[in-house]
């Protein structure tokens, strides 16, 4: 019988093994530079077995048994916090039946054939150009918003139903079965009610609550905002294929050449090294643009999880994350800075874990989605701020965007924010919905019907991003979870307010990276999304700050924005705690590598610049 140090030693190593292994072929799958479906859904099985291994389980377990009767010193309990680490992840992930272990391999089966397939279906759509052409998700999601012609808009709309039509007719509700079997079979009532609590740690009526009280506190600031539009434009403003272009695409196009594409990666280098943000030597890599067959939502996956080893040795992360830029199309630049602001605060977080085992530092149970979408939405949360945007978003020319387009967008989006945040809330009850529904009764027609009046009950109108278009769905670690990014949110809020009481200020707060290093990212999943909240802001878990955000005025925010931005010009541009963010980053397209640090920050920021240009020339037009 291995001792509980030995124990625990081998399933550090083993678990290095396993994690990489699948998420290597996650990235070459997921990218389109590998057809190995079947290695990737074999590595996913191992990985599943390990995580869920009742054997695993009880040798942890009794480990910590018969560390109990040693001789208490700091040897000791760093051992043990280190086995209840691992203790905690058998026990989020453990399948304890044969019959519950046959369908989740079968699960897994299923979700990569459906993957597989829809790598290969093409949506098109009327560009803002005329041209009918292939597009992602993303790029139909930025058509929507930023499209100047109804026409090429509502194609972007209808190829966004065709893809909806697509998953039910192509094996989707045969996984959603799967799901609430392989649930049942562990005694839940359904796979909504199973991702709950493994996720979240609590129940689905808990979770209710929680998000009733927000659609309750936001529903008339989203009612009264309709009406608004509706009234000032026509009805034809809430068709879906209108409205996000009515909330602000005006504005967006305004935005844009102050927001570049192809100098995004420069302005997520500086904005992050003067938060003070570092990433402890992990090797990053970044896949930005679109690309056929690649996976069309933005990601972050750590093939190697960051610890200090055995030796007090510290084991830097590996960390890819990507996007489906288009550089050429209207609004990428934004979508690009949103991304790596958004991914690269992920990564910002998995790098940082600072705990003595891997099971500390990865995006699954037993980390919280709601916790580990805290890191980044906080992080991207700061590219609408006035004196952010007054200092980072600047056209060819130099000039910083203008105090007039900056009160524009306040105008035309804050009487939206109680929207925005209710699309992410509608996906909840949807979901909730969903895996309710009994075997019989999941059919096309009757999903597709319970997606629509989900909806129109939450937001008053059809969504324009919907439902069954959102990938999250089909896949088994995001499904069932898309509630976390609002729970992250009221959070993002609570840690915004904080630093504001403390500080006075967010954009190029030397103090944040640190700040969340020790509070929200050192612990890593050894301590509760509440726990963390609460040593950084005193305060547990609150809704309220996200909830009075939705239902400010557009005069109250614009005067503090008026205000931040006179604080950000009397404050000065000072120079970056950090000379760089430690960090070995590779920026790649497939297999290509378009450019890496090996020679500075600047030098890659310049060729990846230059590569752009060269290859979307009209990016720079």
């Amino acid at each position: 019988m291995l001792s509980p140090r030995e124990l625990f030693e081998q399933l550090n190593r083993d678990y290095l093994l396993v994690h990489k292994t699948k998420e290597d072929l996650f990235w070459t799958t997921y990218m389109a530079t590998s057809d190995d479906h079947a290695g990737f859904s074999r590595a996913e099985t191992d990985y599943k077995a390990f995580i869920s291994s009742p054997q695993r389980l009880n040798a942890t377990r009794d480990a910590l048994a018969r560390l109990a009767g040693e001789a208490d010193d700091e040897a000791r309990r760093a051992l043990e916090h280190g086995l209840r680490g691992w203790l905690a992840l058998f026990e989020s992930n453990i399948i304890d039946n044969d019959d519950a272990r046959g369908l989740m391999e079968k699960l897994i089966g299923m979700e990569s054939e459906l993957f597989s397939r829809n790598r290969q279906h093409v949506l098109r759509h009327l560009n803002d150009k005329g041209v009918w052409e292939d597009a992602t998700l993303g790029m139909l999601a930025t058509n929507l918003s930023t499209g100047t012609d109804p026409a090429a808009r509502k194609s972007s709309y209808d190829a966004f139903l065709e893809q909806e039509q697509w998953v039910l007719d192509n094996g989707f509700l045969d996984i959603v079965r799967q799901r609430n079997a392989f649930a049942r079979a562990q005694g839940y009532r359904d796979y909504f009610d199973y991702k709950v609590q493994k996720n979240e740690h609590m129940t689905p009526e808990a979770l209710f609550r929680i998000l009733d009280d927000f659609e309750q506190r936001t529903r008339d600031a989203n009612r009264d905002a309709l009406a608004a539009l509706a009234a000032r434009k026509g009805e034809d403003a809430l068709l879906p294929y209108n409205l996000r272009f009515h909330m602000s695409g005006d504005v967006s196009r305004q935005l844009d050449p102050y927001l570049p594409f192809a100098q995004a990666v420069e302005r997520w280098v500086h904005s992050f090294r003067r938060l003070g943000i570092e990433y402890r030597g992990a090797v990053l890599q970044l896949d930005l643009l679109e690309r056929k067959g690649k996976y069309q939502n933005g990601f972050c996956h750590g093939p190697v999880p960051c610890f200090f080893d055995a030796d007090g040795r510290w084991v830097a992360a590996q960390i890819n994350f990507t996007s489906g830029a288009k550089p050429d199309q209207v609004g990428s630049g934004a979508r690009a800075i949103n991304t790596l602001f958004h991914e690269g605060g992920h990564a910002a977080h998995f790098a940082n874990v600072t705990q003595n085992s891997p099971c500390f530092s990865q995006e699954f149970a037993p980390t919280s989605m709601a916790y580990a979408e805290t890191q980044s939405m906080f992080c991207d949360s700061l590219l609408g701020d006035a004196d952010w945007l007054k200092r980072y978003a600047r056209n060819r020319a130099g000039e910083a965007v203008p105090d007039s387009l900056i009160r524009a967008q306040i105008e035309v989006e804050q009487p939206f924010r109680a929207f925005m945040e209710r699309m992410l809330l509608v996906v909840g009850y949807f979901e909730a919905g969903l895996y309710r529904l009994d075997d019989g009764d999941l059919t096309p027609q009757t999903v597709l019907a319970l997606a629509r009046a989900t909806e129109v009950r939450l937001l008053g109108v059809a969504s324009p991003r919907p439902l069954l278009a959102i990938p999250h769905l089909l896949n088994q670690e995001s499904a069932a979870s898309y509630h976390g990014y609002l729970l992250a949110n009221m959070a993002v809020y609570q840690t915004r307010a904080h630093f504001m009481r403390h500080d006075g200020y967010l954009c190029d707060n030397p103090s944040i990276g640190p700040q969340l290093a020790r509070h929200y990212w050192g612990p890593g999943n050894g301590a509760s999304h509440n726990a963390t909240l609460l040593s950084l802001t005193g305060e547990p878990f609150n809704a309220r700050y996200l909830a009075d955000e939705c239902n400010r005025s557009v005069e109250d925010a614009w005067a503090a924005a008026q205000e931040r931005m006179r604080a950000a010009a009397a404050r000065g541009d000072r120079p970056a705690p950090r000379a760089d963010l430690n960090a070995h980053i590779r920026l790649v397209h497939g297999d290509e590598l378009i450019a890496d640090n090996s020679a500075g920050d600047e030098a890659m920021c310049r060729r990846f610049e230059s590569w752009v240009a060269q290859r979307y020339p009209e990016s720079i037009d």
